[in-house]
């Protein structure tokens, strides 16, 4: 069995959502001086690849260390949404509407997912149109990913997170997808176990047998 990561790799220069620089990493040990390394990580629960749980925008919203472990991994298909330059839309994703099973977990594959890890934020990522979130509470499916910090872009009054939140479907930002082929994969991406909190940094992959 092969595994494909799919995680944005996390350093000091990697990019924060909207150039905040909440990522400090620094050597407490020295293996020259105290003949051992070790290091103090300092991260936003949004950095990289992460999931928000529904906390982040419902008052009484679930905290990610009270999502069972189980919603976070199953079966997921990479759309191949290179051609969207602006909004992924409901019209964009029935073109794909007779592959897309209830309790699916959804990637959007992107040019978001050409932008380096440790490029300039972005502010034009392609982003989740409510419409495109209303079509997949629709279709009941499980999870969805997105290859940028943020799935929506914009708006004040988070449409998109809200309505995925209320549906109690997962959300999951930040993924890297250049090198995957678009089709079905077995997907894990396990979020750290903090407590009390709206969202926590992930690692993802993908399964190939």
């Amino acid at each position: 069995m092969k595994l494909i990561d799919i995680s944005w790799p996390i350093s000091s220069a990697t990019t924060g959502y909207k150039d905040k620089k909440s990522i400090h990493i620094s050597a407490t040990k020295e293996f020259d001086k105290d003949g051992v390394r070790e290091s103090t990580v300092q991260l936003s629960a949004h950095t990289g690849t992460h999931i928000d749980a529904a906390a982040h925008f419902l008052r009484d919203g679930k905290t990610i260390d009270e999502i069972a472990l189980e919603r976070f991994i199953g079966s997921c298909i990479v759309l191949d949404l290179m051609q969207v330059t602006d909004s992924i839309t409901a019209d964009d994703l029935k073109e794909y509407g007779n592959h897309i099973q209830e309790e699916d977990i959804i990637l959007f594959k992107t040019t978001n997912s050409l932008i380096q890890a440790t490029d300039p934020f972005n502010p034009h990522f392609i982003y989740l149109h409510e419409s495109g979130a209303r079509y997949l509470i629709e279709k009941k499916v499980k999870a969805i990913g997105i290859d940028y910090l943020g799935i929506e872009r914009g708006d004040p009054t988070h449409q998109t997170h809200t309505l995925l939140m209320h549906a109690d479907i997962i959300i999951i930002e930040g993924l890297r997808l250049a090198a995957v082929e678009p089709g079905h994969y077995p997907f894990i991406c396990l979020p750290l176990n903090i407590i009390g909190t709206e969202a926590a940094p992930a690692r993802a992959v993908l399964l190939i047998e």
